[in-house]
């Protein structure tokens, strides 16, 4: 029987924000973070792209002995999650199991609004994909949804731009088209996990009394629940409280930004896909 770490998988950085989360909640287990920078972002990719760039880091991941991994980036959960989870882990994989932040989060979204109306930010690809749109609809059909796409917050953020007042143009230019069109709402998801660095613009931007949603924590609560319904998986997992970070980037220059959302110094390795 398999016994290893859990893996983390996010195009860059974001997923950093989701890890940190599950390892304050899960400090016992080990973790293997996995960042594809060099492929970074995955937002304006298409399905194919997405869907084949994620397979490869997932299936590095297994390499490395993960019996399980998060897909802690929305984009892939959209576009790769499905398709890996129907046709390859049958078929290949048989024992592994691969979760994503969409479901997670849907399933809960409910308890942060009254008004039933509750707006979603992400990246280009997340919001043309309607992943949220279908998961919401399936779990709550009783909230309507609004989608903004914010194409320009990722690379405001991946350049270390995300606190200058630079950055507060594209945060008021998508806050603006997401409220006015839908004044009613009162409950944001932000559906990108690099997103939470710009939370005290977004605050700013949005009227008092909205509730922002962010994904780390929840995805946190999932993981727990998984493991705690599944021990045939939970006993599969090596508990030494072990760490290690994986780009396929630059190493020195993920090191140097991924303190920023882990919140803390970490060192990685560099990987050639």
């Amino acid at each position: 029987m398999l016994e290893g770490p859990i893996g983390i998988f996010d195009s860059g950085y974001g997923g950093l924000t989701v890890y940190k989360s599950i390892v304050e909640r899960l400090p016992q287990y080990d973790y293997i973070y996995f960042g594809d920078n060099a492929r970074a972002p995955y937002g304006d990719h298409t399905f194919e792209t997405v869907y084949q760039y994620t397979l490869e880091c997932v299936e590095w991941l297994f390499g490395q002995g993960c019996p399980l991994i998060i897909l802690a980036c929305n984009t892939a959960s959209a576009k790769a999650l499905r398709s890996i989870q129907q046709n390859i882990l049958p078929f290949k994989y048989p024992g592994r199991r691969v979760l994503g932040v969409i479901r997670p989060t849907a399933e809960v979204i409910d308890q942060y609004t009254r008004s039933k109306e509750i707006g979603v930010l992400g990246t280009r690809g997340t919001i043309e994909s309607q992943s949220y749109l279908m998961e919401i609809e399936k779990l709550h059909p009783e909230i309507s949804v609004k989608q903004q796409s914010c194409p320009m917050w990722v690379p405001i953020i991946e350049n270390n731009e995300h606190t200058t007042s630079g950055a507060d143009y594209f945060v008021k230019e998508y806050i603006e088209a997401l409220m006015n069109d839908k004044p009613g709402i009162d409950c944001v998801l932000l559906a990108c996990t690099h997103y939470p660095l710009l939370l005290p613009k977004i605050k700013a931007a949005l009227p008092v009394g909205v509730n922002i949603v962010v994904q780390g924590d929840i995805v946190a609560d999932s993981l727990e629940g998984y493991l705690e319904n599944h021990p045939e998986m939970e006993v599969r997992l090596t508990q030494n409280g072990d760490r290690k970070f994986f780009t396929s980037g630059s190493a020195p220059k993920f090191d140097a930004h991924a303190s920023v959302f882990f919140g803390s110094e970490i060192q990685s390795v560099r990987v050639q896909l």
